[in-house]
């Protein structure tokens, strides 16, 4: 047999008799080791990464240090139950099961790895760790297996790599370190228990203060990517999992307590929403709202909802020169040129725009149980004035729930990619924003002269971007990137009002062409506003040509569009008709970011962040500058940031049952 150097067998030796002294927790430091490695190597790339937008953050190095103790709290809550097993089991039947530890230290270490690595697309997208977008993502395994299999096979592989080679590293080291433990007698198995225990309640607790610590730790700067990088991916994941079961029935475990009927008053007076006109203690919102207008015979209501369509794309709006289609129909009717979106995702602009509904912290109201039917949506109350509504999708009618909402609350058929025959081009996500508009002008066409009501909701402009081939001369190369994908869904647009003006429905149609939301979240500030800035044009029957340059939210899509169709109703929204707001109104728009909300009144900004105190901003030139607190502008954020989930859980908000006041 080959020896050893002295040198080498001398070292070998010592390394047993360390292991030795800290059997049988040896398996348990090596995992804490292996994570620790794993956060830390990763958050180092992150930050090299972004490191020219970390530059601007004062004392950015801080990222490290609150990262290990992050880190900490994680690993030591996931080694407490090892902990137990390992002290109390024998040895004899340590032997026999320690596989089992191996194998769940291998696969959570994998995990760790895997979901580091997802990291990198999703900060790219959305400027902050996985959270609950993630989640929700996950849930639609036929889209995004088949948008990962068309954009992103090289990185899937070498992610796949990464966590094989991990897991079978740490499944080596951990059986081998299993089977060198030596039995301990009682006392020394209580001594390890001790040590053991109080050393993962250090590291759980990360403090000596009443209180464990908790995300806010991470929260040292006002760069959001900074305080996102000094967490990891498993601990900003769980956590979302954690609020979505725990918290998101009370926002005020987050942002801080209001009395219910404050908060209404705070709505109504901020709103514009007479108190009078409240008296539907069932429907604490429901008001009346008198239209301007009285048209000859009801107005046609078609939204064509624009997959990701910022107003960083749209040259109308100072952005990129990829729009020439919407920019010459801006000319048309009415552009929204400081409008806002309510959060980071379709079903969030769903909610707002279909429902006028503020947004919430943890899931869209689309998904959740108690909305599914009674809720108020513009379809069901265009339902009850006898229109006919539809929903027109290019992709799968129940992605994210939509079609279980929809058909609970006003729309009465539904049609998605399985509806259009012999497409032209079929993408990831769905048919063509062409092939969409096809078969919408088709249904439209028909509909003769009964009043409808559609909701058109795009897909092209989506990663992998894939769309139809010669449609456009492309902005840049290689072909599929987000800039050639918002040109195609811009032709594509121009196509259907150009099918659109032939039609004899079209004289008689309000039409507006909205954004979701944006893209690539990305700033140096705490929340991007710059980024939920968004398309919205108005154009059809009592729209006149011009611009409307106050800020707006898409919660005031509802009011705005009742009042230019000439219908004057009962609604429980608490959002504005814009084109008939007094000029001595300041606009106002609500956005959430992760678990971040932000009240915006012109170019003033408060922000809400879970277990802190509210701060205020100035908005200008698309950064946000720190400000006195304003208690009374804090008071309206926290109210508005309250409202969905009183509403939502008390079930406040839909329309009453007896016939809609004529």
């Amino acid at each position: 047999m080959k020896q050893l150097p002295h040198n080498a067998a001398v070292k070998k030796s010592l390394i047993k008799e360390r292991l030795s002294f800290l059997q049988p927790l040896a398996p348990m430091v090596l995992f804490y080791l292996v994570g620790l490695f794993i956060f830390t190597f990763f958050r180092f790339i992150l930050c090299a990464e972004n490191f020219n937008r970390l530059v601007e953050v004062k004392n950015y190095f801080r990222i490290i240090p609150i990262g290990f103790r992050i880190d900490t709290i994680l690993l030591c809550y996931v080694l407490i139950i090892p902990l137990l097993a390992v002290v109390f089991l024998p040895r004899k039947v340590m032997a026999k099961i320690c596989w089992v530890f191996s194998v769940c230290f291998a696969a959570l270490a994998s995990v760790f790895a895997f979901l580091e690595i997802a990291t990198f697309p999703f900060i790219d997208e959305f400027d902050t760790r996985l959270d609950r977008v993630f989640l929700e993502h996950m849930v639609q395994v036929r889209e995004v297996f088949a948008m990962i299999l068309k954009g992103h096979r090289v990185s899937l592989a070498c992610g796949l790599l990464a966590v094989v080679l991990i897991f079978l590293f740490v499944y080596k080291f951990s059986q081998k370190l299993f089977k060198q433990a030596k039995e301990r007698s009682f006392k020394q198995r209580l001594l390890l228990l001790a040590v053991g225990g109080i050393l993962l309640t250090i590291g759980a607790r990360s403090t000596f203060i009443k209180h464990p610590a908790n995300i806010s730790l991470a929260f040292f700067s006002s760069n959001h990517l900074a305080n996102q990088l000094a967490l990891n991916s498993t601990y900003s994941l769980c956590y979302a999992f954690y609020t979505n079961l725990k918290m998101e029935t009370d926002p005020r475990k987050l942002y801080g307590d209001m009395n219910p009927a404050e908060i209404l008053s705070q709505i109504r007076s901020h709103e514009g929403i007479s108190a009078e006109a409240c008296r539907n203690l069932d429907i604490p919102l429901l008001h009346y709202q008198q239209s301007r207008f009285s048209p000859e015979k009801p107005v046609n209501l078609v939204i064509i909802l624009q997959e990701s369509l910022g107003a960083e794309y749209v040259g109308c709006l100072g952005g990129l020169p990829l729009t020439p289609n919407i920019d010459r129909l801006s000319k048309e009717g009415t552009l929204l040129t400081q409008l806002y979106s309510t959060g980071i995702r379709t079903i969030r602009g769903i909610e707002a725009i279909m429902s006028g509904f503020l947004p919430t912290a943890g899931e869209s109201t689309v998904k959740l149980g108690l909305s599914q039917k009674n809720f108020f949506t513009i379809a069901e109350l265009l339902r009850r004035k006898g229109y006919a509504t539809d929903f027109i999708y290019g992709g799968r009618r129940t992605f994210d729930s939509m079609s279980g909402f929809f058909l609970g609350n006003g729309i009465q058929e539904i049609y998605d990619k399985g509806d259009i025959k012999s497409p032209l081009f079929t993408a990831a996500w769905g048919v063509s924003d062409e092939d969409l508009f096809n078969k919408a002008n088709e249904i439209f066409t028909k509909k003769g002269d009964a009043p409808f009501f559609a909701l058109v909701l795009t897909t092209s402009n989506h990663d992998p971007y894939d769309f139809p081939e010669g449609r456009i001369d492309l902005y840049e190369q290689p072909k599929a990137t987000r800039n050639n994908a918002v040109k195609y869904a811009d032709y594509a647009v121009g196509k259907f009002f150009e099918m659109a003006k032939k039609e004899s429905y079209y004289k008689n149609t309000l039409f507006l062409i909205i954004a979701d939301h944006s893209t690539r979240l990305q700033g140096q500030d705490l929340i991007p506003v710059h980024k939920f800035h968004i398309t919205g044009l108005l154009i059809g029957p009592n729209v006149k040509p011009g611009t409307y340059d106050k800020v707006a939210s898409q919660i005031d899509m509802t009011p705005t569009l009742l009042d230019l169709m000439g219908i004057s109703t009962e609604h429980p929204v608490p959002g504005r008709a814009l084109l008939s707001l007094p000029d001595t109104i300041k606009g106002r728009a609500i956005m959430q970011y992760g678990d971040t909300n932000a009240f915006m009144e012109d170019n003033r900004v408060v922000l809400l962040q879970p277990h802190m105190e509210p701060e205020q901003f100035v908005y200008s030139d698309g950064r946000l500058t720190s400000a006195e607190l304003d208690p009374e502008l804090a008071k309206n954020a926290l109210a508005h940031a309250l409202l969905p989930g009183y509403l939502y859980y008390n079930q406040l908000y839909h329309l009453p049952p007896e016939a809609l006041r004529k």
